[in-house]
């Protein structure tokens, strides 16, 4: 009887030792729970980048239910602005790689640096607190192997001028797609070069596909183009995981951006909104974004693939940050429609 007591006595304290524990690694947590939820505007996807990442902070944080809502970045920017027009802030955490910076700039974010800040390269995070990665993207092709010979593969980006090509490339129209793709181009060759290149693409009849990058990938999964550009190279390995006749091609330049998190400045539950940001950008959260095939920003916790990473897959990215973007983005969306529309 004594040891039974022992038992349960042991798991009782093990228990309330684990919640205090809970409680004692953010300030945030008890005022969290009397707000009760955390509504999180993202662009993930949300089967491997939304429910798990959910289902990880309710396990850990009970009594915060996560409220999510998935879009493209700008329709999650237009729905921000439009919320705030109507002076009813329904969000309390952004995510995306062009949220940021619009929001921002129409001063909707508000500073918050998390309690991993220390551990976050400089690099990958606002200094001022503003925004914090917690995903790497890096923008590249893809190809159908069952569709393209071993021989033929591309392997460098001059090979894609090959007449072999033509009628035979396709990319998404969205941001992350065409004209991430175009980014990659001016950055890693600079204006001139790069749009010299541009303009022999554009004699290739590039196939514009009105879907998002990661749609652009299942289109060459499926076998219904042979390459796409400006995709995300994880989404690539998702799918030649499950066993999908497709490859991801390390073709420089590449263009490395990031995923960012922010809290809103009117936040309505803005204990839950640094609660919930202060997960995303733990450890915890990005073995569980690694796990879905994700590459985490946090230099502490690998890639499951290593090789989607420059140090390795040996090869160059370069990183530009969501200004950037956002000063961009627009200008090599033109290029796209003007060049090859």
């Amino acid at each position: 009887m004594s040891r039974k007591l022992t038992g349960v006595t042991i798991l009782l304290v093990s228990v309330l030792a684990g919640r205090a524990a809970i409680a004692q690694d953010s300030p945030n947590y008890a005022k969290a729970k009397q707000e009760g939820e955390v509504r999180w505007y993202t662009t993930n996807i949300i089967d491997t980048g939304v429910i798990p990442i959910v289902t990880a902070f309710e396990k850990r944080y009970p009594g915060v239910k996560v409220i999510y809502s998935r879009g493209d970045s700008p329709q999650t920017v237009v729905k921000i602005l439009n919320e705030a027009k109507a002076g009813r802030i329904e969000a309390d955490v952004v995510g995306g790689t062009g949220t940021s910076a619009p929001l921002q700039k129409a001063g909707l974010l508000t500073p918050y640096k998390v309690m991993n800040w220390d551990a976050i390269p400089t690099e990958r995070k606002d200094p001022n607190g503003y925004w914090t990665s917690n995903i790497l993207y890096f923008h590249t092709p893809a190809v159908n192997t069952d569709l393209v010979k071993p021989a033929d593969i591309p392997t460098k980006l001059e090979d894609l001028l090959s007449p072999k090509w033509k009628g035979k490339l396709s990319w998404s129209t969205s941001s992350l797609g065409g004209p991430a793709f175009i980014g990659s181009v001016l950055v890693g060759l600079g204006e001139e070069k790069g749009m010299e290149f541009l303009r022999k693409l554009a004699k290739q009849d590039v196939i514009s596909l009105g879907v998002s990058a990661r749609a652009a990938v299942e289109r060459v999964s499926a076998g219904e183009y042979a390459v796409a550009l400006g995709i995300l190279n994880f989404h690539a390995q998702i799918d030649t995981e499950k066993g999908a006749p497709v490859r991801w091609l390390p073709i420089e330049p590449i263009l490395g951006t990031f995923s960012v998190e922010a809290v809103l400045k009117d936040a309505p539950r803005p204990n839950a909104a640094r609660l919930f940001v202060d997960f995303l950008m733990s450890e915890e959260a990005a073995r569980v974004l690694a796990n879905a095939g994700f590459l985490p920003a946090l230099p502490t916790v690998p890639a499951k693939t290593p090789s989607l990473k420059p140090e390795g897959g040996n090869f160059k990215a370069n990183f530009v940050t969501p200004d950037f973007l956002a000063d961009n983005t627009e200008k090599w969306m033109g290029l796209r429609k003007d060049l090859f529309e």
